[in-house]
């Protein structure tokens, strides 16, 4: 038998056939539709209530075939985990130190933002997996580890500037992250007392993040 490619790739090059090609956008098309399935299941369910069964049946495949295109459940889960990653590295990337906190925070906290209204159930299941001990993520967070901590040392050179209150800047980054991921993570809970839809309109969605990025610059005392 034949072996898979890995999920995420394709088979497509320039030398192709057209018959080929077309095979390739094919399984490209159904790895989508799985990792969409794998999404919803892990997120209501998390990694020990998922079953292949449950993804292959959100997907509109049986088992069998979705197996074709997985090794385990828990590859999938991991190649999950890993893309959320991935998409946080652009999401909490920092910007030039030189452009000042108001702009460089202000821009982390509405990149922020929009990945919690716009992808709330892949937040929530990297919540989920770090509220069991992240026995998943403790081996593949070493870049973001590195990112996090150069973020941080920035933070702490705008304070030696002057150009905010004196505090712990890793501290500063889980306060943003906190109120930032509640929207993701509550949104059931934000919308019941905000007496509004839980998905929220664009207009909503733009109070709200200038709502959060004023009290969590100002909580900072970005100058």
């Amino acid at each position: 038998m034949n072996a898979r490619p890995a999920i995420g790739t394709t088979d497509e090059s320039i030398g192709e056939a057209p018959a080929t090609r077309g095979r390739s956008r094919k399984y490209t098309q159904v790895l989508g539709v799985i990792n969409q399935a794998a999404i919803e299941v892990f997120a209501s369910e998390g990694l020990a209530g998922a079953s292949t069964q449950a993804i292959a049946d959100k997907a509109g495949l049986s088992k069998a075939q979705l197996h074709y295109y997985i090794e385990s459940k828990e590859a999938l889960y991991r190649q999950i985990l890993q893309d959320i990653l991935n998409d946080w590295i652009v999401v909490f990337g920092f910007a030039d130190e030189a452009f000042g906190p108001r702009k460089v925070l202000g821009d982390l906290i509405h990149r922020k933002m929009v990945f919690s209204f716009e992808h709330p159930l892949r937040s929530r299941i990297f919540t989920a997996e770090m509220m069991h001990g992240a026995p998943v993520l403790n081996s593949m967070m070493d870049t973001s580890k590195q990112r996090t901590d150069q973020a941080a040392a920035v933070i702490q050179n705008w304070m030696n500037q002057g150009l905010m209150d004196k505090a712990d800047p890793m501290l500063v980054l889980f306060h943003i992250w906190a109120v930032t991921q509640f929207y993701a993570d509550h949104a059931t809970q934000a919308a019941y007392f905000r007496n509004v839809a839980q998905d929220g309109d664009d207009r909503d969605r733009r109070y709200l993040i200038e709502q959060v990025t004023e009290f969590l610059l100002k909580g900072a005392g970005v100058k």
